[in-house]
């Protein structure tokens, strides 16, 4: 195993770095919600609720995505994938500049996405080559505090790329973006995967490392609980802005709440970085389950015998941000879990993980998402059931 000192840079540089190369991720998603509307006045007009395909067409791709980056950073090395992902990335987004239907525009989301997989997944295996253990959660935590600042100011830029030339304009941005983050880990980062340790990409020898990752209870536990974290979140994110928009008539507020529900789930990053040490992957993620399932039970009631003219605006914004909060207390810990017993094949454990994870987070996104039919109630339901099951799961860890 590579050592922290092998490093060219700092911790904090290397947590920077990393978050800014996992950040893609939640760029290319956060930044396009103002996006929207725009776009589905101009490419679907009949249909507009087939503009939140923007979000999972990409999501599907950064899953699918998944099952190869990891193997081929174990047979080719770290860098080497992270960077030719990021030329895919690039190239796509041109793809997407240009797109003159729907339908192509999703087809450049879908391969925007296999190229950001890269840049997903191979930068947690790196983090698995240098630590392992709690110490290695607290890392990643610090990684999706940084991470949390992205989400923060995507909203915000786009509105302000629209504002000035028109929605295509924000797939520059994302080009510039690759480019720094591809060309900071060129000249910084030293290759945490040796040659000695690389396996040839051969499909039996792949298969062969993805039945000993999936064969893990914990890894099977933390992965089913992960897909159902993720559509909370992929869900929410979906229908955020048409709630904005259609339900409360607020498009035009919308980067600015959205920039303070990061923030707070930032802030709640950085908390659970502190606990984790003292109080364990384990009771964090059944206290943030339990809690999201606690208030959502409480709004659907709300909404259904109290609240007589829909769930007001506020209550709505709490709830939402119970849901980034609960991510950022829960996806860093279930990913830690998942990997700690999967560090000769981090690579691949990765991919199967984050792969399965995020493609059947899409599986369930998609009728969430599709359900809406102006008000949050959808959205509630279908959260709710999904916190549920993976509650239900995190549990039998304890016996693990």
């Amino acid at each position: 195993m590579a050592s922290a000192s092998d490093q060219r840079i700092s911790q904090s540089e290397f947590v920077a770095l990393v978050a800014m190369l996992v950040a893609a991720v939640a760029f290319s998603i956060d930044a396009m919600l103002p996006a929207m509307p725009r776009i589905a006045a101009e490419l679907t007009p009949d249909n507009p609720n087939l503009a939140q395909l923007i979000i999972t067409s990409f999501v599907l791709g950064l899953g699918v995505g998944t099952f190869f980056a990891g193997p081929l950073s174990d047979s080719f090395g770290r860098k080497p994938v992270i960077l030719v992902g990021s030329a895919l990335y690039i190239f796509a987004s041109v793809l997407a500049w240009f797109a003159w239907s729907l339908e192509l525009l999703l087809a450049a989301r879908a391969l925007q996405g296999l190229g950001a997989s890269c840049a997903r997944v191979v930068p947690m295996a790196i983090v698995r080559d240098l630590y392992s253990g709690r110490a290695m959660a607290q890392i990643t935590s610090f990684i999706m505090m940084v991470f949390t600042l992205v989400p923060a100011v995507a909203p915000l830029i786009g509105s302000g790329i629209i504002a000035l030339s028109n929605w295509r304009g924000i797939f520059a941005a994302f080009m510039v973006f690759a480019l720094i983050s591809a060309t900071w880990l060129s000249l910084r980062v030293v290759e945490t995967w040796p040659t000695a340790r690389r396996t040839p990409f051969r499909f039996g020898t792949v298969m062969s490392a993805a039945r000993t990752v999936m064969s893990n209870r914990m890894v099977q536990y933390c992965t089913a609980a992960q897909a159902l974290c993720m559509t909370a979140l992929f869900a929410s994110l979906s229908s955020i802005h048409q709630i904005f928009d259609v339900t409360y008539g607020r498009a035009e507020g919308f980067p600015w709440w959205f920039a303070a529900i990061a923030v707070v789930a930032g802030a709640f990053s950085l908390l659970n970085a502190m606990l984790v040490i003292r109080l364990g992957m384990r009771r964090l993620l059944l206290m943030a389950m339990m809690l999201l399932i606690i208030l959502t039970v409480g709004v659907i009631a709300c909404d259904q015998w109290l609240f007589a003219t829909g769930i007001p605006f506020g209550v709505y914004i709490f709830w939402q941000g119970a849901v980034f909060v609960h991510t950022a207390m829960t996806l860093g810990n279930l990913s830690a879990l998942a990997m700690e017993p999967m560090g000769h094949v981090a690579g691949m454990a990765a991919s199967v993980i984050t792969g399965l994870a995020t493609v059947g987070a899409v599986v369930f996104t998609i009728p969430i998402g599709l359900a809406f039919n102006d008000t949050p109630l959808p959205l509630l339901i279908g959260v709710l059931g999904c916190i549920i099951c993976a509650i239900l799961l995190a549990r039998k860890l304890a016996d693990l």
